[in-house]
Formats: structure tokens, C-alpha cells, sequence
């Protein structure tokens, strides 16, 4: 399981969210914790209406202070300032975390807003398309206080594909450490939900579409059904959902029914404009989301 965590900050508030999931995860974990600040260039003095850190001893000074006032003296931690100005802050972030050698990046959701954010991917989106580490995404709770973490109730929601399964190896690991139960979720889409050329066809062949969407929920529910009999074979709590729709609002949904506090989902990495034209969820979900989010890396198989 995870054994070093990353997490970057800014100085701001906002940027302080995930702290109290670092610190949950550090002692269930036996954990160390790296937390890093990269300088950006041309850095603006403020972000989101708090101060930005803008050179290296101001950042040293602070991520010596939230070590300090943040984490228990059980829980190693050391700080990292990269000094030298970089152009790409989320680049950086995902360097470093293989630079040195972590395993999992904890960081807020907040990044620069409005249309050019939603297009070319915010700071935790583009992240995560970088990192080959998990990224946990933890949304700020209202007036940027640290949100509570909890681990008890995942949801885990596939799609038939393989490389997609690594999200699901990632949650049953923390599944043992935590206890927790895992709910399985597959979207199956309806006439209405389809896009692109199968929504072309289903206007053409409405029937015959209709019983293959049908013949896909069953094949569905005989998937999750074997990945949760598999769970509980290694005694880890699992249930398996079925829904018809469309995938985000599917998910979404699930997220209210289950009372999940933690989504754990395997992602391609698709950032900016490949994302927004793929129609990707991820970006979706980071978004309209309030639950932490996990995002592991989905690698291919063979």
C-alpha cells in the first residue's frame, strides 16, 4: 500500500484541504509525508484571494510551520522547495513525486477558474494526467477549512475494461487497511444517453439497439458479480450495482445512495482539450464531485 505521501501546497487556505486526509492516511498507513512547493514563475502575489508563496524562503518558512502546527510528531515529514522558477507547476508537481519517491499525491481540488480553467485542465486535473502515482483529490470544505477524511464506504465504478481494474486493485488495498466496504457501480446507457455514432444508430435501429443495451446489462451485472465474489473471497465487504444512464450522473448518484467517501477511479490521464473532446468523466467528476476522489493511473495490460 502507499508508504510516502505528497502533498503539494501554495500557502493559501484552499490548498490546505487534503491536510487532514494526509494525516488520516499517514497513521493508518505508517506513512511519511513529503510536503513541496514548487515557485512558479511570474507567480501572482495572491490566488483565490489569499497570499501565493512566491520565493523559496517564504515557502521553506511556511511548510516548516504546517509541519509543525499540522502533524502528529508520529509522522515523519520533511519539507521540499524547488527553487529554480518553473512555467508548469503541475509538470513539476508529478516530477517530483517520482523524484522522490512517492507513492501517492494528496492535494487540493481548487486551481484557476473559468473558461480557460475548464478547458485546458486545472492544476489537479492536469496532475493527474501527468503523475504515474495515484492522485487523491480532496474538494475544500466551505471557507477553505480542512475537510474530515474518512475511509469507510468506497465506491469503485468500471466499465468492463481491464486496464480500468487497477482502480479496483488500489481500493481493495485500502479496503484491508480501513475496513471498508466496497460498492461496485457499472453505467450501462440508455437510447436516450448514447453519443456520437451510437446514438446515430440508435435512432436508426431503435429495437435492435435497445436489446443489445439489454444484453449489455446482463453481461454487467455478471461482471461486477464476479469482481465482488472476488472481494469477499479476500474478506473485504462488497456489493455490485447496475444502473442505466449516462455514466457521470450515474456514478454521481451512486455517490448519494451508498453515502461514499471515497471514489476510487482509473483514469487514462486525459487532460485538457483531449479530455473536454473525449468527453472524459474524470474532468466531470473533479468538478461536480464533493467527495475525495482517487484517481489511480490505468495502465494497459501485456
Amino acid at each position: 500500500m502507499f508508504t510516502h505521501l505528497l502533498v503539494p501546497l501554495d500557502g493559501s487556505r484552499l490548498a490546505e484541504a487534503p491536510l487532514s486526509a494526509a494525516v488520516s492516511l499517514a497513521l493508518a498507513l505508517n506513512a511519511t509525508v513529503t510536503l513541496i512547493h514548487a515557485v512558479e514563475r511570474d507567480a501572482p502575489h495572491e490566488i483565490h484571494g489569499e497570499r501565493h508563496l512566491t520565493g523559496p524562503q517564504e515557502a521553506r518558512d511556511y511548510l516548516g510551520d504546517v509541519a509543525a502546527r499540522v502533524f502528529p510528531p508520529q509522522i515523519p515529514v520533511t519539507a521540499h522547495v524547488h527553487g529554480d522558477a518553473v512555467k508548469d507547476v503541475a509538470r513539476s508537481i508529478a516530477e517530483h513525486a517520482v523524484e522522490l519517491g512517492a507513492d501517492l499525491i494528496v492535494m487540493c481540488t481548487h486551481g484557476r477558474g473559468g473558461l480557460r480553467g475548464f478547458m485546458y485542465g486545472r492544476v489537479s486535473q492536469q496532475v493527474s494526467g501527468f503523475a504515474t502515482a495515484p492522485v487523491l483529490l480532496i474538494s475544500p470544505a466551505a471557507g477553505g477549512a480542512q475537510t474530515a477524511f474518512s475511509c469507510q464506504r468506497m465506491l469503485a465504478p468500471l466499465d468492463g475494461d481491464p486496464d480500468h481494474e487497477e482502480g479496483l486493485k488500489v481500493a481493495a488495498g485500502l479496503a484491508n487497511v480501513c475496513g471498508a466496504k466496497i460498492t461496485l457501480v457499472m453505467a450501462v446507457h440508455t437510447l436516450s444517453t448514447l453519443s456520437g455514432e451510437n446514438a446515430a444508430t440508435a435512432r436508426m435501429l431503435p429495437r435492435t439497439t435497445h436489446a443489445l443495451l439489454d444484453i449489455a446489462e446482463k453481461e454487467a451485472e455478471k461482471y461486477l458479480g464476479e469482481r465482488s465474489s472476488s472481494l469477499q473471497a479476500k474478506g473485504i465487504l462488497s456489493s455490485a450495482r447496475v444502473r442505466r444512464g449516462n455514466p457521470v450522473s450515474v456514478i454521481l448518484d451512486s455517490l448519494e445512495e451508498t453515502r461514499a467517501d471515497l471514489l476510487v477511479l482509473a483514469t487514462h490521464g486525459k487532460t485538457g482539450m483531449d479530455a473536454f473532446w473525449s468527453g472524459s468523466a474524470t474532468p466531470n467528476l473533479t468538478m461536480r464531485s464533493t467527495v475525495p476522489l482517487l484517481l489511480v493511473p490505468a495502465r494497459k495490460n501485456g
